[in-house]
């Protein structure tokens, strides 16, 4: 089974970061100066172990896959920025690919959507806008990719690598998209490629025609309880104020029923993003690591329906801190999140693979 966790490498300085918001922004930015916005919220977050770490630095994502393969996360996988030729938080993967080093398995997730601003509670002002200008920005992009493709220590399923794409439905022609991606693979020598859609339960069916061969279904970790709705309609209308919070539920989420095709099942550590968005962000409260393995438990159920080669847990993620979700080490649990994940991978294997 594959235990894949998404992998932000947002912790480093870039020229378009300096000139959007301050010479020397990554996402410590906002982690560090995080402030409780109501009685019970913990606030802020702050990294144990690893430190505010330097992506540019070697030894960090070193230990960084020490402590994923110790508690038996299989692989990272890492966001890519792709806009027409023009990538954005590249260096870290880059270094990996280069060096060699750390020597542990990976695979790449586009997130083929515009950025906003986000990061500073500006979601409606557009940084760089993702545009899909055809086959030749196709055919670069494929042969920016290749050699991580070819990469021996490269996931993937079924035999073929593995590439996760964000938001197939925001691409004019995903049908498209799928049959150029498999030819060029094929023309380049590789078996293929074996392509997951990140999506929800509104717009699956839809892409499982578009030729995807499994999807992620991330639902948010929130109950939302008939107080936490009341409150959140006054905050609606103005009385009080944000941001809104929900119960992290002690159960599993499953997918919704009736889901078509291959479905990987997802897990949220937690949820609170308002590092970035402050009284207008949302919270999961009461997230502890024992829920967390519960959820865990849960999804390995759910994986183990799929073919032996096909059962795969995604995590999400391993270093989104201003989003709150995040399996390395804090103040507050140390290496609690990364225990309950390992007692939960052992606990399955002993009873069913």
């Amino acid at each position: 089974m594959e235990v894949l966790a998404l992998y932000l490498p947002q912790f480093h300085p870039i020229p378009e970061n300096d000139r959007w918001w301050g010479k020397g922004f990554t996402e410590w930015t906002n982690v560090a100066r995080a402030r409780p916005l109501f009685r019970g919220h913990v606030q802020p977050h702050l990294p144990a172990d690893l430190g505010f770490y330097d992506l540019r630095v070697g030894e960090v994502r070193e230990a960084q896959a020490e402590l994923a393969r110790i508690h038996g996360v299989t692989g990272f996988c890492y966001w890519h920025y792709w806009f027409a030729g023009h990538q954005l938080l590249q260096r870290p993967f880059e270094e990996v690919l280069d060096s060699g080093s750390p020597d542990f398995p990976f695979c790449v997730a586009w997130a083929n959507q515009s950025w906003s601003g986000i990061w500073h509670g500006a979601p409606d002002k557009v940084l760089i806008e993702q545009t899909y200008p055809g086959p030749e920005d196709d055919l670069e992009h494929f042969t920016s990719l290749k050699r991580a493709f070819e990469d021996p220590r490269y996931i993937t399923i079924a035999g073929r690598p593995l590439l996760l794409v964000y938001q197939p439905g925001g691409m004019p022609e995903p049908a498209r998209f799928v049959e150029r991606w498999q030819k060029m693979a094929l023309d380049a020598g590789l078996p293929g490629l074996y392509l997951v859609a990140s999506l929800g339960e509104s717009d699956y069916r839809a892409h499982v025609e578009d030729g995807f061969d499994a999807a992620v279904h991330f639902s948010f970790p929130f109950r939302r309880t008939v107080a936490a709705r009341a409150r959140e309609h006054l905050i609606a209308r103005g009385v009080g104020s944000g941001p809104r919070h929900y119960p992290y539920p002690g159960a599993g989420v499953d997918p919704p029923a009736g889901l078509g095709g291959r479905i990987f099942p997802s897990v949220y550590p937690n949820w609170d993003n308002t590092p970035r968005l402050g009284r207008r962000g949302v919270v999961a409260t009461g997230a502890s690591p024992e829920r967390f393995g519960a959820h865990v438990r849960r999804a390995i159920e759910l994986a183990c329906a799929n073919p032996v080669d096909e059962q795969v847990v995604v995590i999400k993620s391993w270093n989104e801190w201003a989003e709150g979700n995040y399996l390395e080490p804090d103040e507050e649990f140390g290496t609690g999140r990364l225990e309950a994940l390992a007692r939960a991978l052992s606990s399955a294997r002993g009873r069913r693979f």
